[in-house]
Order: structure tokens, then sequence, then C-alpha cells
């Protein structure tokens, strides 16, 4: 583990345990308790605070909690542990395609490789470390990659937590090829809900949105925010850098950040369709919501030596301070 894989100071503690799989485990512990892991196949990697789990298969957030304990994200019961299946919840990582609309698999193949740690990853501004825990990781091609997807690539992703518990992810996609190439990408975030029928989203109103239920046609969002009573999974064009995602049985929301990810998906896949997912419970499409800051409209092209940079920063607010301040955090003001 690299210097870069959190930050260290002198009151840190470090443990080697193992989980109830007996793999392997590094605890980091700060003054206030707190601890979260990251995994990488044989070796999980904890990092303190408010917890946090990443897995180095897929370079994939699986878990995220508040102080109190309370998981943020969502997880199927059913979700498939084991490499190269992608596990149902958490936040997924969407590249260099999302959906099935190309020649990859679903949603590309990064969500479905071993990333490495990354010892000595290139600086970051100040504001993205100083204060938080962060690991950093990194994926590269491998041979078979480059026989479906011809193209050179290095995916840096930084994952960290703030004092605050808020979550950010940093992607850094650098062309190293010797030509350009385009890709989407997708922060496939299954927020945890108490109950989707009484969730709604709020910064989306107004804007067009690409209906996949519909083969991709276009309509413009009518409502005041958008609520579910059936399926949904729609794109959304041209969106604010702030959404917020309130779940009012549990006088939550959640404060969507992001930059250099015009779009942002929708899905709840309701009951039917949750009925033919091996990897989904029948009733827990009522727990989770997709809420996922993305580029897909218009894929982001990269000549030689470019790089690309997207941004997102989820936190966890009461429903009662977010309601009083929204039109700020709308208009990026806190």
């Amino acid at each position: 583990m690299g210097k870069s894989a959190a930050v260290w100071d002198q009151r840190s503690e470090l443990e080697i345990a193992r989980d109830w799989n007996g793999i392997e485990q590094v605890v980091l512990r700060v003054p206030r308790g707190a601890s979260a892991k990251v995994r990488f196949d044989s070796l999980l990697l904890p990092i303190s605070l408010f917890p946090f789990q990443v897995s180095l298969h897929g370079g994939q957030v699986i878990s995220w909690k508040n102080e109190r304990g309370e998981e943020l994200l969502f997880t199927s019961s059913k979700a498939i542990f084991k490499p190269p299946k992608a596990m149902r919840g958490g936040i997924p990582i969407c590249f260099p395609q999302f959906g099935n609309c190309g020649s990859l698999e679903q949603h590309g193949f990064a969500r479905n490789k071993v990333w490495s740690i990354d010892d000595d990853p290139p600086t970051l501004h100040s504001n993205d470390s100083n204060g938080k825990v962060f690991v950093d990781l990194l994926l590269k091609p491998m041979e078979d990659d480059l026989k479906c997807w011809p193209h050179c690539f290095e995916f840096r992703l930084r994952v960290s937590l703030s004092m605050d518990g808020n979550l950010t992810l940093i992607s850094r996609i650098r062309n190293i090829n010797g030509k350009p190439f385009s890709f989407s990408i997708a922060y496939h975030t299954y927020f945890s809900v108490s109950n989707i029928s009484e969730v709604r989203v709020e910064g989306l109103e107004t804007l067009d949105y690409l209906d996949n239920l519909c083969q991709r046609e276009r309509f413009t969002e009518q409502g005041d925010a958008i609520t579910f009573e059936s399926e949904v999974d729609r794109i959304y064009l041209g969106t604010p850098n702030v959404v917020a995602v309130l779940d009012h049985e549990k006088k939550r929301t959640f404060v969507i950040r992001k930059e250099g990810l015009p779009d942002m998906v929708v899905w709840n896949p309701w009951e039917k369709k949750s009925k033919s997912m091996l990897d989904l419970g029948d009733d827990e499409y009522k727990q989770m919501l997709c809420v996922d800051a993305a580029a897909i409209e218009r894929p982001i092209t990269l000549k030689t030596g470019e790089e690309w940079t997207g941004r997102l920063e989820i936190s966890a607010v009461p429903s009662s301070y977010c309601s009083d301040h929204f039109d700020q955090l709308l208009q990026g003001v806190m």
C-alpha cells in the first residue's frame, strides 16, 4: 500500500485482520474510532472515519455508512460477490460504454476488472486531499481487453471521505494510445431508500430525457419533481451540477454534486422486471434507487496524451436542512 492510499498521521493505528471469508484486511483507525475497508480480491484495506468500503474488483464502492452506522448504499441480498460478475449494488463504474448501446458487454468492462492500488498517482488539487482519507486505484487494459476495445488508457480513480462524511469519486482517464478514442461513463449509484414510493428527485424539472423504455425516444420532464409509481429508466440531458434525492420516510436527502458529467440516469426496475433479475430480490426494488452522474449522450473523445476528469460528491443531510437551502444548493452555494 503506497503513501497515497490514506491520509496518515501519527495517531492512526494499523491493524491486520481477516473477514469471515478469511480474506485479509488492513484496518486504519483514527481517534473517532470508526473504520472502513478497501477490498481487493485477497486484501482489504479499510479506510477510517465514517465507514466506506471499496472493492478492487471493479473499483466499486460497496458500502458507505453515516456516523450512526446506517448504510446509505443499497446492495441486493442476492448480489453475486464472485468475479467476473458485477455486484448488484454500491457504485459500479460503467466504462467505456453505458448500457448495451455499443459492441461491448452491458455497461462496459471496467466494473468487471480487478483494479490495483495506485502507489504514485499524479497530484490532485489540495482540496481533494487535505482533511480527507482516500485511496487511489488504477485500471489499465489487459491483452484481452484490447481485443474487444483496442485503445490504451489509464483510468485513475480516487475515492475519498471527508471529515463530515461526504463521499467523493474523482476519475481521470488518459489516452496513451496512438489514436483518438471515445467513451461513455457513469457512476451507477444505488441509493438505499425507505420506500421508493416515498422518494422524489429534485433538480431535473423541465429537462429533456431519453427514455430507455421507449427505444431512447426523447421527452421533456413535465413534473415538479420525479416520483415513482412504475418502472423508470431515463437519461436526463444537460443536467445541473447539483441534484437532490429526498426520502420522506427517513427524512434524509442525498445531495449529488458533479463536474464533467452532463447527464444523469434515473432508474428503478419496479416489480415485474425485478422478478426477472436473478441477483435482485422480488421486492427489493422498493428499497433502492439509482441516480447516476454520467456522460452518455455525447461520448467524450480524447486525443493522444489528453486526459479527462470527472467528479462526483455525495452527501447525506437531514431533509429539513436541504429543503431550506436547496435553491442555494442548485446554484452551488452553501
